[in-house]
């Protein structure tokens, strides 16, 4: 399936800037590129080293069209494994289209999307978990995120996988081997030594596998859903995280009739705050539907921050105690963190029998003002909580790709039945059925098994100069 044609795509982003990249890759690139290039020194390009860097002139017959520079990369030297160039011109996207154009014309065919790395995985550059790494790393926006599409990129990730499908592949082998001698009742491999290796493999499939509720997280970040009476702050509590004007404050009440969301990054780890309507009986039709709204993204959210007004707790204690107590019960498993709003105007007195007026909800308390910027940051540090970042810390394999996930949960169901099919004394010829089964999932993740519908569905979803 690889393809010998000649593609070309802008390779930074779309628009005006200082600069744009036009990437050319294929058997042709510098014969094509040579025939469109003008080299300042009247060097020939084709005959020039890889990795070296030209200043000439992009000209269509006697028309010049932008000074440039030119970076050559030959055959397996480049990112793609065949020959490319990268044209650096000016940003105008006149500019840009008119090389691109004239590219196509003097024989390039427009790059799909991912393709440049679909060529690089089909041309053994690296494997398929690395490809799909790179659209990882791109559209990575916090530290944990690119940590680790970084360390799967590197090959952190399929080297394990590799290294098990290898060990696996060594004992399937004997057992393959023994059903050749079948007749002469001959035992090549160790029992033992492959349930010591099943166990093991075993170990690490659970261990990726439960990496991946965290890398999730990590990778789309966590849903947090502010809830609350109307006019109580959740507005301004969100502008205080973001640290701009993001939400519209006012002193009317039920002034946020939708949802807004927002990212903010709290060591290094994305949190997606969602700023709802509120609750509360109202006849108003269009803040019902934001009422309706805010429970469809409390189920959606993985943390629920319920904040009230400390001053109108005075007087309708009971209808919040009732109101946190509702969400509790609906959603038992969300952890819940009460946050009392207004501090800078209560009293220490007022303070304490708040707390004595919910310590049997045993919930997280914490008082802040929204306002006034006091207590967000203990309010961001107990959100950081509920993330076991201490794999990424260790530089652990995580898992964040939804597919990997999929092929390992069946890898895993697959060396179970090998590890009871060992253990129950079935026949050899049966246990090598599941063991091909687990090496077909393994080398799903890596590359190694692959069909043009797979490759279709991941490279779909790079962008276009990727």
């Amino acid at each position: 399936m690889i393809h010998q044609d000649t593609i070309v795509a802008l390779a930074s982003p779309s628009g005006s800037g200082a600069i744009a990249v036009i990437r050319v890759s294929g058997s042709n690139a510098i014969s094509i590129c040579k025939s469109v290039f003008s080299s300042v020194s009247g060097k020939d390009i084709s005959k020039q080293k890889s990795h070296t860097l030209h200043l000439g002139h992009i000209v269509d017959d006697e028309k010049v069209i932008d000074q440039v520079l030119l970076s050559i990369f030959k055959g397996t030297n480049s990112y793609t494994g065949e020959n490319t160039i990268e044209i650096s011109c000016h940003g105008s996207t006149y500019i840009q289209q008119q090389i691109i154009q004239l590219l196509l014309r003097k024989g390039c065919r427009m790059a799909n999307a991912g393709e440049f790395t679909l060529r690089s995985f089909l041309n053994g550059k690296m494997d398929l978990s690395q490809a799909e790494a790179v659209a990882d790393l791109i559209s990575s926006d916090n530290e944990a995120s690119h940590q680790i599409a970084m360390q799967q990129m590197r090959g952190g990730f399929s080297n394990e996988i590799m290294q098990l499908r290898q060990e696996l592949l060594n004992f399937a082998s004997l057992i393959e081997l023994e059903l050749d001698f079948a007749e002469e009742d001959v035992a090549f491999a160790d029992r033992t030594q492959f349930r010591d290796l099943l166990n093991r493999i075993e170990f690490v499939l659970k261990r990726l596998i439960d990496s991946f509720a965290v890398g999730n997280v990590i990778k789309n970040g966590i849903p947090i859903a502010i809830v609350g009476e109307p006019n109580v702050g959740k507005s301004t509590l969100l502008n205080a995280l973001l640290n701009e004007e993001r939400a519209i404050v006012s002193e009317i009440a039920g002034t946020t009739r939708d949802t807004i969301e927002d990212e903010l990054v709290i060591g290094g780890i994305g949190f997606r705050f969602i700023d709802t309507a509120g609750i509360r009986h109202t006849k108003d039709v269009v803040e019902s539907i934001g009422i309706k709204k805010t429970f469809e993204k409390i189920e959606q959210a993985q943390v629920v921050l319920y904040l009230f007004d400390s001053l109108k707790f005075k007087v309708q204690s009971s209808e919040y105690i009732l109101e946190i107590e509702k969400i509790k019960n609906q959603f038992p498993l969300k952890p819940l963190i009460v946050i009392i709003n207004k501090l800078d105007l209560m009293t220490e007195f007022e303070i304490s029998t708040i707390r004595k007026d919910l310590e049997t909800l045993n919930i997280k308390l914490i008082f802040i003002s929204a306002k006034e910027n006091i207590g967000v940051d203990d309010l961001k540090n107990q959100l950081l909580s509920f993330v076991n970042t201490g794999a990424l810390r260790n530089n652990e394999t995580i898992v964040t790709n939804t597919r990997h996930y999929d092929s390992l949960q069946k890898a895993l169901e697959e060396i179970q039945k090998v590890n009871f099919g060992l253990q129950s004394n079935i026949s050899s010829d049966l246990m090598a059925i599941d063991i091909r089964e687990a090496l077909y999932h393994f080398g799903m993740i890596t590359g190694e098994v692959t069909n043009d519908e797979l490759l279709g569905n991941i490279f779909a979803n790079f962008c276009i100069g990727k």
